[in-house]
């Protein structure tokens, strides 16, 4: 069975893929991730989840989706890391395009999972 947190990896690397290619330094490895990295994974994965099983999210924006990914990233940083480099916990104004479009596949990846299960 695999972790919540390892759809969210393997859709982080799709987009980065997608998004900025060449770039394999952005690219995330289950197996390597640091214990915290796995444990915000699967944290924003398991909201993302609830969030789109309440209901709604096909209202939401490519953006808006993207920023949520984004925002519930940070707080896990803030969460696990004692002092985080400005670069981790950057808002969603301050990332460079292809990490906002590849938070946008993460949340759009995990709903299309969820809503298509139904």
């Amino acid at each position: 069975m695999i972790e919540g947190g390892q759809v969210y990896e393997r859709a982080w690397n799709d987009g980065v893929r997608r998004h900025c290619p060449g770039q394999s330094g952005h690219l995330r490895s289950w197996l390597t991730m640091a214990a915290w990295e796995r444990a915000s994974a699967n944290a924003v994965y398991e909201v993302v989840r609830a969030v789109v099983e309440a209901g709604g999210t096909e209202w939401l924006s490519r953006v808006q989706k993207g920023r949520f990914v984004t925002l519930l990233w940070i707080a896990q940083v803030h969460r696990h890391v004692p002092s985080p480099h400005e670069s981790i916990v950057a808002d969603w104004e301050e990332l460079p395009s292809w990490q906002r479009e590849t938070n946008a596949d993460v949340f759009e990846h995990i709903e299309g999972l969820i809503l298509g299960a139904r």
